[in-house]
């Protein structure tokens, strides 16, 4: 994929950019494969507004993903590559030789007509997928399970990719993108190679009315508001905050206050921490 930009005809298209969409084979998705998304506003069942900076948007309806890849040993030919508005990542349609259809998600290098297949054993190839048990250390994967069977929950946003790195007894090593070395059970299952549409991290949003196309609303500096909106607010001029660190809207400590659970029953799967 390639970045695309414009000929800064506006102060909006000097900075934008967008994705050339040349990997893309279909523009209209599988019907059987869709499910409809509902608008929330950011709204919870009383009206009150629960997560701030959400509403509007183009329509969506959600691609239905298989993210457990538990149809073993039957071969798959990938039929279209395809752009999906609710992530990063693009997805490939997938037709089993039994003719039953699903979406995966499309890694880096795979092409339409190219075959995937799923189940221990299989050939350590973009695109299948099988238990990390069947997966030779220090192979780049991605959409990986947490608990066996539960479906792909780690790795699965545009470019990214983990790595296998050891075996032992019932668990195996894996280092995530972000650094994090974490034991996961080796009979999760993930998939070979990394998530494909790299260059997403390089496009550039350009204009607001974009951000509002996208269901985002505005976001407004506290210090900009008045004392009686906002901790930051108020002061003569332009001033600083006015305390030591930045607080929320609520007066919870923010820049660098950790906000995980110390006594998370997953830490013991850490075995190292991300940025240590």
């Amino acid at each position: 994929m390639a970045v695309k930009s414009f000929n800064p005809t506006s102060p909006a298209r000097r900075q934008m950019t967008v994705a050339d969409f040349s990997e893309i084979s279909s523009k209209a998705p599988e019907k059987n494969l869709l499910a409809k998304r509902s608008k929330t506003g950011g709204r919870n069942s009383y009206g009150r507004i629960t997560v701030r900076h959400i509403g509007g948007g183009n329509r969506r309806k959600i691609r239905v993903i298989d993210w457990k890849r538990t149809k073993d040993n039957v071969p798959a030919t990938v039929k279209a590559l395809e752009y999906d508005p609710n992530r990063t990542a693009y997805l490939a349609l997938i037709q089993y030789a039994d003719g039953e259809k699903a979406y995966i998600l499309a890694p880096g290098g795979l092409k339409v007509g190219d075959h995937v297949v799923s189940g221990p054993g299989s050939d350590i190839v973009a695109g299948n997928a099988m238990p990390l048990d069947s997966i030779p250390v220090g192979t780049i994967i991605h959409n990986i399970e947490m608990k066996p069977g539960k479906g792909s929950q780690m790795v699965r946003t545009a470019g990214a990719g983990a790595q296998l790195m050891a075996k032992e007894g019932a668990y195996a090593q894996v280092r995530l993108p972000s650094g994090e070395v974490r034991m996961v059970s080796i009979n999760c299952r993930a998939t070979i190679g990394s998530v494909g549409n790299s260059e997403h991290e390089n496009i550039n949003i350009g204009k607001a009315g974009r951000k509002r196309h996208l269901g985002v609303r505005p976001t407004v500096r506290g210090v900009v508001m008045n004392p009686v909106d906002h901790p930051h607010g108020g002061g003569e001029g332009k001033s600083p905050i006015g305390m030591p660190s930045p607080v929320t809207p609520w007066g919870v400590p923010t820049l660098g206050k950790k906000t995980r659970n110390r006594k998370k029953p997953s830490d013991k799967y850490i075995v190292k921490r991300r940025n240590s």
